[in-house]
């Protein structure tokens, strides 16, 4: 497969060239991350687990591999790698964030919501899983704005609903109703797919 980028199809050169001088270096990693940059998930999953192989330790590659898993669409294999991080590393604040979105997807909001509270926790500086923590959590009692009080209507628990508030450009209101129906139901698959749509939507609005 062609890489688009010229930057980082040069970078990939050099970084191939140099895994062959040096076979048994930590480059794989830099290598495996440049392909998954470039698409080329398939050979950035076999880099890495081979690499990991001599380097299990290597939580930087481990990483790598789980964002390739992801993007390849290989969640539950990524929440495994997620686990064998943070079995060792429990304070490791990226997979954190990666296995709550990991969690999110598969539209396990309780969990997603454990992993971003310890993200927060360990990194108070981190205002996106701040604020994804609201979003999928809920505000906290008593800061409840006027249109968030009449969004905890169950009335307006409803994918329809939420997909409403989409197509208006709604697009925390829409997340916050996905969420709700999440909550209840982890299993509804409209309401995992427009939680994903939201946030997609969300973060283009914020650039």
């Amino acid at each position: 497969m062609p890489v688009d980028d010229p930057t980082i199809a040069s970078a990939i050169r050099r970084q191939e060239e140099r895994l062959q001088r040096e076979p048994s270096s930590l480059a794989f990693a830099q290598l495996a991350d440049l392909y998954r940059k470039a698409g080329l998930l398939r050979e950035a999953v076999g880099l890495c687990r081979e690499g990991l192989t001599r380097y299990p330790q290597y939580t930087t590659a481990r990483v790598i591999l789980v964002k390739a898993l992801i993007q390849h669409g290989d969640l539950d294999d990524a929440l495994g790698e997620l686990r064998t991080i943070l079995e060792s590393s429990p304070g490791h604040a990226e997979a954190r964030r990666l296995a709550a979105e990991v969690e999110r997807r598969l539209g396990r909001l309780q969990a997603a919501v454990e992993h971003l509270t310890e993200a927060v926790r360990l990194d108070p500086a981190d205002r996106e899983s701040r604020a994804l923590l609201t979003l999928l959590a809920g505000p906290p009692p008593g800061e409840s704005t006027g249109l968030a009080r009449i969004l905890s209507d169950d009335v307006f628990m409803t994918t329809a609903f939420g997909s409403v508030c989409l197509e208006q450009g709604l697009a925390e209101e829409a997340a916050q109703v996905f969420s709700r129906i999440l909550r209840t139901n982890p299993d509804n698959r409209d309401a995992r797919a427009g939680l994903e749509a939201a946030l997609r939507a969300r973060s283009r609005r914020k650039g």
